[in-house]
């Protein structure tokens, strides 16, 4: 089984379930197949990582109608929670954090973020996990 060496840095700007869930997909798919992955949570993405906050998350908040639809269809197809999908991504080697910009702006400290998220050190990040990776992509 061959297995790739890049690294790759996901950016979810996002506290919107669809997009939390795809960045977290991609991010472990990608880690699943020997990618070094890094998923990054800022703006109002740092809600997705809110342990009272990430078992509440909602598709397409603004269309109610269509986001009741998508997550009545994600149920059908037993896709896996989102809190599943931080709970693989993290014990199968990824690293999650957290904007510490944006975490206190939303009334958080970091003793109120989920289980194997961190708050990141900018300066740390950027030039050594965003300059440095093969991938960047964001959600």
């Amino acid at each position: 089984m061959e297995t790739t060496k890049k690294t790759v840095s996901v950016m979810c700007f996002h506290d919107e379930l669809c997009q939390v869930f795809n960045a977290m997909m991609t991010a472990l798919s990608l880690l699943r197949e020997g990618a070094k992955v890094t998923v990054y949570f800022g703006s109002r993405g740092v809600n997705a990582l809110h342990r009272d906050k990430v078992g509440q998350l909602s598709c397409l908040p603004d269309m109610p109608e269509v986001g009741a639809a998508v997550m009545k269809r994600m149920d059908e197809l037993d896709v896996p929670l989102v809190e599943d999908l931080f709970f693989m991504f993290t014990h199968e080697g990824g690293e999650l954090l957290a904007c510490p910009l944006n975490v206190p702006l939303f009334g958080m400290s970091e003793h109120d973020l989920i289980d194997g998220a961190r708050l990141a050190e900018p300066a740390r990040y950027y030039k050594e996990i965003v300059m440095r990776a093969d991938m960047n992509l964001t959600f």
